[in-house]
């Protein structure tokens, strides 16, 4: 997983929520973030990755997400 990985939660109330990784994965966990779902750590067995990549910054705040996201 890299930072700008667009990926799919599968698991949890957000299953299904489109998101973004905003960090390096440490002890199996990285920070997501999307317009549908909350700013939180993430198990990264818990995520579908997909092809897309966007370009943000590292922990990037939650309105450029959802800006980038919408493109």
């Amino acid at each position: 997983m890299e930072i700008g990985q667009v990926c799919i939660k599968t698991r949890g109330r957000e299953a299904g929520a489109r998101v973004v990784v905003l960090s390096r994965a440490k002890e199996g966990k990285v920070l997501v973030d999307g317009p549908k779902a909350k700013r939180r750590q993430c198990n990264i067995m818990h995520l579908f990755p997909t092809n897309d990549k966007v370009k943000v910054k590292e922990e990037a705040p939650h309105a450029e997400v959802v800006k980038v996201l919408g493109k």
